[in-house]
């Protein structure tokens, strides 16, 4: 239980975020070190060696960090901030969830297209819910979430989903039960905080089919 009293996604020591001095998940925040060239650089997967400096994965908390010169503080040394610190952060977390759905559809845990998707919601197999933050609000709440706490992801584009799903754009995808499920639902809620919540509802009313 993080100190906010919010349940863990995985257990594991905690990190203190830079920008607000909180402690919690470090699957909900985002790690940098200083680059050879005194930058701040994302580091999504947590490999990069150096000193880790965690912020909570929110626009609002990197621009606390920003602001605040929290890089420089936690470093103890100059950090500079490159232009598109965000557009990095962005670009990052979109792409690792990207290919995690993508080897959730190569291992046959994930399905796209409105009768495949809806078809595995109606099974206690379904985990995740994935709609495009593009696509028509109408369309999308004909579908519903599973039952769960964080079970809806709507913050990849129709363009980004497609690449998951090895075609042009794509709307509704669904993830079933499995140790790949975990691992997108953790980086959808990291990209959905950086995006500013685009599309975040948890869940959406089931609403009435015009067929």
């Amino acid at each position: 239980m993080s100190r906010g009293g919010r349940e863990k996604d995985q257990d594991g020591p905690e990190r203190r975020c830079i920008a607000t001095g909180e402690v919690g998940d470090p699957a909900r925040m985002i790690r940098f070190v200083v680059g050879p060239e005194g930058q701040a650089v994302p580091d999504v997967r947590n490999k990069l060696p150096g000193r880790g400096m965690w912020v909570s994965a929110t626009k609002d908390a990197l621009e606390t960090a920003i602001k605040k010169k929290a890089f420089s503080r936690s470093a103890k040394e100059q950090v500079s901030i490159p232009d598109d610190l965000f557009a990095q952060v962005d670009k990052m977390l979109a792409r690792r969830l990207v290919d995690l759905i993508s080897m959730a559809r190569k291992a046959g845990q994930a399905v796209t297209g409105y009768e495949k998707v809806k078809g595995l919601l109606e099974t206690e197999r379904a985990r995740l819910l994935i709609q495009a933050s593009d696509g028509s609000e109408r369309g999308k709440s004909r579908l519903r979430s599973p039952e769960g706490k964080d079970v809806f992801i709507g913050c990849l584009t129709a363009q980004e989903l497609g690449l998951a799903f090895g075609r042009e754009s794509v709307i509704h995808g669904a993830l079933t039960a499995g140790g790949l499920s975990k691992q997108v639902k953790a980086e959808g809620i990291r990209l959905k905080g950086v995006r500013d919540n685009v599309g975040g509802k948890n869940s959406r009313p089931k609403g009435k089919d015009d067929a």
